[in-house]
């Protein structure tokens, strides 16, 4: 027993821990040492050891010594570091070691290679910080040579012998070590090292300085060791008489399988008897139950281990969890039904009175199918919330998927069971979820389903969506009918031109147009305004929109069919009050037309811009997209050349050859329109359509393509203010065209104040809402000789029957005829 220099306290044998610090003695002498606390390992001498560095005093510490001579005192910790300077977390017996290589990672650790070189005692610590620094002593070997400690050797010996023959991935280095070391000390620590010992076996190894004393712990700890590994052994053994080579990939469940078996854990069927069970109350039909039936005897006799095993389990899981007799009572009082699509929705009439109409024969006829809706309209009408509406008022679940890229045929029919990875198809998936059979499931943007190699999905679809066959729905992965009748489908669509006409037939199509200013200040008071302000946290009170300021965001800020910008911006506004109310301004606050600029910034659109016609050679036509009605320039330019005619924007086919058409029809009527018989033959024309990064086609630009060439050819330009829609054929007769109504609400957004339409679009009138009727006059012809007068005031059509009143005359009265019928 030694005293530090300081005075401070005594050191016992390596088994205490150390616990004093000399300041007084200084660093450098020959027995002074660094010491690095090792928390989940222990050094032995002469042996190798990997050992990972995080701790900020400890990377310090490998530093400061990598530029010296390397030499560590490597001690196991005593117990958990709650303070790292603390000396008495450090045990006192420990072992000197030289860093042989250093690894430094990103993170800033530091991976060393240490060889161990020989035990030592702490015997005082002569600093803490930036690490431990202490005085150490060469701990000796006592060895007192006797025939029991030869015994112990050669015992030992052999045992390791056998344990290294025993274990598949025994290192070579051990082999080879254990072959050379004669020293029974060093022989000790070699198994010490090589054995799966816990923290405190090894330190009790490390402290025992005599021989025997070291021999018989460490024969106890190899005996122990090699009778685990001799069970794992036997276990691997019955194992390996049950499988066959092509089930060698579950080596490790069958391990488990047989250590279950040994502690009489391996009986699976109470599991089996559930699942039983489980399968008799589910509710299904007979051919499915006998499915089910034969599904589970098959599971009774695999082995759990096996791949069939997992599948034939999740299908029977999958079988026992489908709502096949859970259905929710549907709500048959159709006055609160139709309280709740009011209060949900603004308008859409014709909608409402279609889930009115159901309710109505369900509850008459309660077994009567259900309807199969297909909602169309541009981004942002409401089609999506409207199914949440119309479940809602039925009382029903609902359930919504995106078909939107759908390119695989199995993601609606299922995948069949050939793989453990197999699932049901997307409809099946979502009456699971639902919980119920009879949910109302809204398919949304069914026109952009991907049809390729992997199959057709909205072929599939025709049974899912055939009142007349789904009531017997086989999803490939169940295998067994499931009756989908109960169902209510919707489907949402932007447009009907990319649905194949089979599965178009198969449902009933409700247009849902834009919506128009009056109607969407509507919407903005009753759903809107509420929603935004809940959404960023501003009370009613505090914040309130005037009827102008509403106006300026929807006709300067959103030019759109939906309500998906304008509900941006109102959101936009609502934030700039809440910052205010944040740094403590005081409400409530109003929002003025002409605050609107302050919030928003400029206006981004402008009505004037329809006077963009005055340059002879502009028109304005009217377009129907996906997103709504929208404006179509056409602008036409002569130049010398060769009977030429050039066509630009991004153009399809079919609005080309209207173009030719155009041209055609023009050039056989030169002289009735007082252009020169030899226009052609000299010169080019150009028709380009602005915005050409946006596809543009179809036959209902024919008319506005005529005004064009026409005004350039004359050299008048176009009556402002003024659209028109039409397709033409090469005899001058205007033909129907579609969406007349977006093309009018977005014509009423830009300000437009005439619009040309086919005589046959007249009936389409009575559909439009009284202020668009009111806003914008609309002139019905027939042959687009009728059109000259209205789109050139002072232009007189010539002979040949094509109309001989100036504008604003005889033409105009079909259109307020059809204004009266409106508002009646």
């Amino acid at each position: 027993m030694t005293t530090d220099q300081s005075g401070g306290g005594e050191i016992g044998d390596a088994e205490r821990p150390a616990a004093l610090i000399d300041p007084n003695h200084k660093p450098g002498t020959p027995d002074t040492l660094p010491v690095l606390p090792l928390r989940e390992s222990v050094l032995f001498p002469d042996m190798l050891l990997t050992h990972s560095v995080q701790d900020p005093r400890d990377i310090r510490l490998v530093d400061d010594v990598l530029l010296k001579d390397r030499f560590v005192a490597f001690v196991p910790v005593a117990r958990p570091a709650e303070d790292p300077t603390d000396p008495a977390i450090l045990r006192g017996r420990g072992c000197v070691g030289v860093i042989l290589k250093m690894i430094k990672f990103p993170d800033g650790g530091v991976r060393l290679l240490v060889q161990g070189l020989k035990r030592i005692d702490i015997r005082a610590i002569l600093q803490r910080d930036p690490y431990f620094t202490a005085r150490t002593a060469v701990a000796p070997d006592i060895l007192e040579k006797s025939v029991a400690v030869d015994a112990l050797h050669r015992s030992l010996r052999d045992e390791f012998a056998r344990l290294l023959e025993l274990l598949p991935h025994a290192p070579g280095e051990a082999k080879l070590s254990a072959a050379n070391i004669t020293d029974p000390g060093r022989f000790a620590d070699l198994v010490a090292a090589n054995l799966n010992l816990k923290l405190e076996e090894r330190c009790a190894i490390l402290d025992a300085s005599d021989i025997k004393r070291r021999l018989e712990q460490i024969s106890v700890l190899l005996e122990r060791e090699l009778q685990i590994v001799e069970l794992g052994t036997k276990i691997h053994e019955d194992v390996k008489q049950k499988i066959n080579r092509g089930q060698r990939e579950f080596f490790l469940r069958e391990q488990l399988r047989a250590i279950r078996n040994e502690l009489g854990e391996g009986d699976d069927r109470v599991e089996i008897a559930e699942l039983e069970k489980a399968l008799a109350d589910a509710g299904m039909p007979e051919e499915a139950l006998k499915e089910a039936k034969r599904e589970l005897s098959r599971l009774e006799r695999m082995q759990p281990n096996s791949a069939e095993y997992t599948v034939a389990r999740t299908y029977l899981d999958w079988m026992a969890a489908l709502p096949w007799n859970k259905t929710t009572e549907d709500r048959l009082d159709v006055a609160k039904a139709r309280k709740i699509l009011d209060a949900d929705h603004y308008d859409l009439a014709k909608v409402k009175d279609r889930i009115i109409e159901f309710l109505a024969v369900r509850k008459i006829h309660p077994q009567g199918k259900s309807p199969i809706l297909c909602f169309v309209g541009p981004p942002g009408v409401g089609k999506t919330s409207l199914g949440r509406s119309i479940a809602r008022a039925m009382g029903r679940k609902f359930e919504r998927i995106s078909l939107g890229g759908v390119r695989d045929e199995a993601e609606i029919r299922g995948h069949r069971r050939t793989y453990v990875g197999a699932l049901p198809g997307r409809i099946i998936q979502g009456i699971r979820r639902a919980g119920a059979g009879n949910p109302v499931f809204m398919m949304d943007e069914i026109d952009k389903l991907v049809s390729d190699w992997h199959g057709d999905p909205s072929s599939a679809l025709l049974e899912v969506l055939d009142p007349a066959q789904n009531a017997a729905f086989r999803d490939h992965y169940l295998d067994a009918p499931f009756d989908l009748s109960r169902v209510v489908f919707i489907t949402t669509a932007n447009t009907l031109d990319a649905i194949p006409s089979a599965l178009l037939d198969r449902m009933e199509v409700l247009a849902i147009s834009g919506y128009s200013e009056e109607e969407k200040l509507g919407i903005a008071r009753r759903h809107l305004i509420p929603r935004v302000l809940a959404d960023n946290g501003v009370k009613k009170s505090q914040l309130k929109f005037d009827a102008a300021a509403l106006r300026a965001v929807i006709g300067s800020y959103t030019r759109e069919a939906g309500l998906r910008n304008f509900e941006r911006e109102l959101a936009a506004i609502a934030r700039k009050i809440a910052v205010k109310i944040a740094f403590g301004e005081k409400g409530p606050f109003t929002v003025k037309a002409e605050d609107v600029k302050k919030h928003l910034g400029p206006p981004r659109f402008f009505a004037s811009e329809v006077a963009r016609t005055e340059p002879p050679g502009v028109a304005l036509g009217l377009a129907w997209t996906a997103s709504g009605g929208d404006l179509l320039y056409i602008e036409a330019a002569r130049m010398p050349g060769k009977k030429h005619l050039t066509l630009t924007g991004r153009l399809g086919d079919v609005i080309k050859e209207s173009a030719q058409a155009a041209l055609s029809w023009i050039r056989t009527r030169e002289k009735k329109l007082g252009i020169p018989e030899d226009f052609f033959e000299n010169e080019d024309i150009h028709l380009h359509f602005p915005e050409g990064a946006t596809p543009k086609d179809g036959p209902s630009a024919g008319i506005t393509l005529v005004c064009a060439l026409v005004s350039l050819l004359t050299g008048t330009p176009v009556r402002p203010r003024l659209a028109m829609t039409g397709e033409i054929t090469l005899r001058g007769k205007v033909l129907p065209i579609g969406g007349l109504k977006e093309k009018s609400l977005a014509a009423r957004r830009a300000g437009v104040r005439d619009v040309i339409i086919p005589k046959g679009n007249e009936h389409d009138l009575g559909e439009l809402q009284p202020e668009v009727l009111r806003d914008i006059r609309f002139h019905p012809i027939e042959t687009i000789g009728e059109m000259l007068p209205i789109a050139f005031p002072k232009m007189r059509a010539g002979p040949g029957g094509e109309g001989k009143a100036p504008f604003g005359d005889r033409r105009a009265k079909p259109a307020r005829a059809a204004k009266k019928r409106a508002r009646k």
